[in-house]
């Protein structure tokens, strides 16, 4: 849309659907790729998750609710434990797969992720107590973090993890003060931030240089931390180096650079200090489809064209010979989180309120209000997220109208769905279901304005059953302290 100089109020268009979004030729159709396998709609209109519907779960659980399918879940890190690492067998001998629990973890989906052979990386004690619980094997975990206490490096260490991504200088200490005092020897890697900057929002891009993870490669700070860490001998075991260039990433041309990157370090070390790192993590930030411009690749056409990447940048490596044999390709470990989570799960609302609001000249929008809204899903307020949304309790044959989704809350910016096309007859009483909302909703989710915490329902075979419960009144008062 062309800005206007009086703002964007006074645009052309404004009002309209984005350009993006195209006008239904059935505004009760479903796009499979925004959706679990395990939704479908039924000749009423009702949707279903796992064989039960929607209407049954308000019913049985109220609104807002997170509805996730399990068997979609799993199959997602399936998908990833094997179609994805199968590539990397002929490469540098398979690949490891990290859910990145920061996209939704609790002990149900703990279970799960270790059940489908899939590692697990947690970014806090509070994370990493959840797979304690649970009996998640410790060699599998990764611990992340810009800011790790000591408590939480001694938790980690006590627990037996299989890597502490270190992050700073001072972290390089921490970490072999912990080490020091347990005597255990700390398994280590390096995460380096290599320039490149993913086509996503600044918030969530992460590998460019002005931002606070990681240590720079191009200003040296990167072969300082290996030194410093090779400077512990005996307490830290440097097992490779890590990048995560962002998130919502839609091809791998970023990854291509940032693993160049990567093996060029992996060299220096190797000549300038003799030591293979068998170790290398590439990140995750893999997109999912929230709207229908989005087109994800599959884990297996990722993993295709990623262990393509890995082995032509490892070239290099083959040429750097010890004896009568070349230089051993490190293992590449990657992060996925919202790619698993993200698709499996829907938000289900009811509408409590609809408002025509006319824009500008002859525009009209559609404000329905939900119950929910920034409280257990801030990533539109956060980001400027789009999301899709459906009509989900019954069928409709009224016109499509576009219509933004607003939450309950006391904010302006209180937005789950900036537009979509909904029958136009949407009124109170009816439920909504916004799919793609798995991975940071219930993450990032607050208390906003006293407001309980949704439950998260797990559907299965027919069956609901409550994964995380929702939170109460009493529970927000349970907090305070009244002397």
């Amino acid at each position: 849309m062309r800005a206007h100089e009086a703002g964007a109020l006074h645009a052309e268009g404004y009002g309209a659907a984005p350009h993006w979004l195209p006008y239904p030729n059935d505004v009760m159709e479903l796009l499979p790729q925004l959706w679990s396998t395990g939704v479908t709609r039924g000749d009423d209109g009702v949707l279903a998750v796992a064989g039960v519907p929607v209407t049954q779960i308000a019913r049985d659980f109220g609104t807002a609710a997170y509805v996730v399918d399990e068997d979609d879940f799993r199959a997602r890190a399936r998908a990833f434990a094997d179609d994805f690492t199968r590539p990397f067998v002929a490469v540098c001998g398979g690949a490891d797969v990290y859910y990145a629990g920061k996209a939704f973890l609790c002990s149900a989906v703990a279970r799960w992720v270790m059940e489908e052979g899939l590692s697990l990386d947690v970014c806090s004690g509070g994370e990493l107590a959840v797979a304690q619980r649970v009996g998640f094997p410790p060699e599998r975990l990764a611990l992340h973090g810009n800011n790790k206490s000591l408590a939480e490096i001694r938790q980690a260490l006590s627990y037996g993890v299989g890597r502490i991504v270190l992050d700073s200088l001072e972290e390089v200490q921490r970490v072999a003060q912990v080490a020091t005092e347990l005597g255990v020897v700390a398994p280590v890697m390096v995460r380096v931030t290599v320039g490149v900057e993913a086509h996503t929002h600044e918030f969530i891009a992460t590998a460019h240089e002005d931002q606070k993870f990681g240590f720079s490669l191009a200003s040296g700070s990167a072969a300082e931390a290996i030194e410093a860490v090779l400077a512990h001998d005996g307490v830290l075991d440097l097992r490779g180096v890590h990048s995560h260039i962002g998130s919502q990433i839609f091809d791998v041309s970023g990854f291509e650079i940032a693993a160049r990157r990567l093996v060029g370090l992996h060299v220096a070390v190797l000549q300038e200090h003799g030591l293979h790192m068998p170790e290398m993590d590439l990140g995750g930030g893999y997109g999912i489809a929230y709207t229908s411009e989005h087109d994800p690749m599959t884990p297996a056409h990722l993993g295709a064209d990623m262990a393509a990447v890995c082995d032509r940048e490892m070239r290099v490596l083959d040429e750097l010979v010890e004896g009568d044999a070349p230089a051993p390709r490190p293992r590449i470990s990657i992060e996925p989180g919202r790619a698993i989570a993200g698709p499996s799960t829907l938000s289900l609302y009811e509408v409590g309120t609809v408002k025509q609001v006319q824009v500008t000249g002859d525009a009209v929008r559609t404000y329905v209000s939900v119950d929910g809204g920034m409280s257990d899903n801030v990533r539109t307020a956060l980001y400027g997220a789009d999301y899709s949304c459906t009509l989900a309790g019954r069928s409709s044959e009224a016109a499509p109208a576009v219509t933004r989704v607003v939450g309950r809350h006391c904010e302006s910016g209180d937005i789950v769905v900036m537009d979509e096309y909904l029958p136009a007859d949407v009124g109170p009483g009816d439920l909504l279901a916004v799919p793609g909302t798995g991975a940071y909703c219930r993450s990032l989710s607050s208390q906003y304005n006293h407001t309980p915490r949704p439950p998260v329902i797990a559907v299965r075979d027919g069956r609901a059953r409550v994964i995380v419960r929702r939170e109460t009144v009493e529970d927000i008062l349970a907090l305070d302290v009244d002397e």
